[in-house]
């Protein structure tokens, strides 16, 4: 699954069911959503790229980490709505899968 987030170009973002279906994990967003949430300060996975099925930035335990997470998108070009949504058909990663 972190093979998969590292794919994700900069200025492109992928949503967690994306990421779970791609890393062969099924219907497991959720999942997802929790090893990103426990990756370390230092980890070389670009976890600000992935948003919920909205385009949005899902609300996370840690004070700050919305505003971090949109912060660093923003630097790598990617746009926010007025409703603070990513237009998804504009920026959304269009990955293939890899073959085993």
């Amino acid at each position: 699954m972190y093979a998969t987030v590292q794919r994700i170009p900069r200025g492109r973002v992928a949503t967690y069911g994306q990421i779970a279906d791609l890393a062969g994990l099924g219907k497991m967003a959720r999942q997802v959503g929790y090893a990103l949430y426990g990756l370390p300060d230092h980890a070389a996975v670009p976890w600000h790229r992935v948003v919920n099925a909205r385009g949005e930035i899902s609300r996370r335990g840690v004070p700050g980490s919305e505003s971090e997470q949109r912060l660093r998108l923003e630097l790598e070009g990617v746009l926010f709505g007025a409703r603070g949504r990513i237009p998804l058909p504009r920026f959304q990663w269009r990955a293939k899968r890899r073959s085993s």
